[in-house]
């Protein structure tokens, strides 16, 4: 996805890397902590439940709790966010990053 691609390149700066997890494109930070990562058509980032961040990601049309493996078993700090809110994904991916530093 194209909009993952720039996610790379707007935080390249801050030290964020390419890398995989759950066999998909991940960002992580310089300490090698995933922050966001690309899930078919969707973005998942890492925002911490109960944070702003969160609520607001999870206020998005389409938006749920990341569950990688369609088990039911979410990931409650992870947020999935579609590809239709593709204007929100650098300011999630910031905010991720921020949490993780």
């Amino acid at each position: 996805m194209e909009a993952f691609t720039v996610l790379v390149d707007e935080l390249a700066g801050r030290g964020v890397a390419a890398g995989q997890m759950f066999g998909k494109p991940t960002l992580k930070n310089a300490d090698g902590k995933a922050l966001a990562c690309l899930f078919g058509g969707s973005v998942a980032f890492r925002l911490v439940a109960g944070t702003a961040e969160h609520a607001r990601a999870l206020g998005l049309a389409g938006a749920e709790l990341f569950d990688p493996s369609g088990k039911g078993r979410a990931m409650k700090d992870w947020v999935l966010v579609p590809g239709a809110h593709r204007a929100h994904f650098v300011e999630f991916a910031t905010a991720a990053l921020d949490r993780l530093a």
